[in-house]
């Protein structure tokens, strides 16, 4: 069901609970595009000729398969609870749980030690330089960490027949695991080396697979389940860690 939003142009698409708002941009193109993008956008783009009635009509009909795709990239997005950076906190790496000991030290730094992450800080109360310090760690081993998965699911997804290795990017992202830019760039939540191995090669393959087909259609999933059989019951996995 569709109805008239506001601001005047807008509409919303009511289906199985969703409210999913959309705008129609019209664009000298030959057919109308239905997009669902992983930022939790619904891109609807028509021919400069097409009647708003049966482009309304069409997304209508598509409702289901947009409503799927929807919530298929709520679950996606990685949860964002809140951190104080304190002693006796659990933070994850790889999958592992790690408690975090601040202690009062120089120079500052992060050691993986046991079952521990040991943060040295010349302010122990100081949660947000606490903090800082634990993401600079993560970051570091975060290139470490992808750049070599990276290689190994290249190799393992020798089908996609890529010409080169894809420039990676890592970023901290709100609503997303990963995405992949029109140049060819693979972007990876800095979040992302909190998962366990084989959900991080699931979010590398899911955007090589996009190199070849920029959206999520039934090629796309013929295309992920050819280079990666298992990739639902990964992406389920993915979809429990907390971050």
């Amino acid at each position: 069901m569709i109805e008239n939003g506001r601001p005047k142009g807008s509409y919303l698409l009511r289906y199985g609970g969703l409210k999913i708002p959309f705008q129609v941009q019209y664009r000298e193109r030959k057919n109308l595009a239905i997009t669902v993008h992983p930022e939790l956008k619904l891109e609807i783009s028509a021919p400069q000729n097409a009647s708003l009635e049966r482009v309304l009509a069409k997304v209508d009909k598509r409702a289901r398969w947009i409503a799927r795709h929807w919530r298929f990239f709520e679950k996606y997005r990685p949860p964002q609870p809140g951190r104080c950076f304190v002693s006796g906190e659990t933070h994850i790496y790889l999958g592992r749980q790690y408690r975090l000991k601040v202690q009062i030290g120089s120079p500052e730094g992060v050691k993986l030690i046991g079952q521990f992450l040991y943060v040295k800080c010349t302010d122990r109360n100081d949660g947000e330089r606490v903090g800082g310090l634990l993401e600079d760690w993560y970051r570091a081993h975060a290139q470490r960490v992808f750049s070599h998965r990276l290689q190994g699911c290249i190799e393992s997804a020798r089908s996609l027949r890529l010409s080169c290795i894809p420039n990676m990017v890592i970023r901290k992202m709100t609503k997303r695991w990963g995405s992949c830019t029109k140049k060819g760039n693979i972007l990876l939540n800095l979040d992302l080396v909190k998962a366990p191995v084989h959900c991080i090669d699931y979010v590398i393959v899911h955007e090589l697979c996009h190199l070849k087909v920029h959206n999520h259609s039934p090629e796309f999933y013929r295309l992920l389940g050819r280079c990666m059989p298992d990739w639902e019951a990964r992406k389920k996995r993915l979809e429990a860690v907390v971050v």
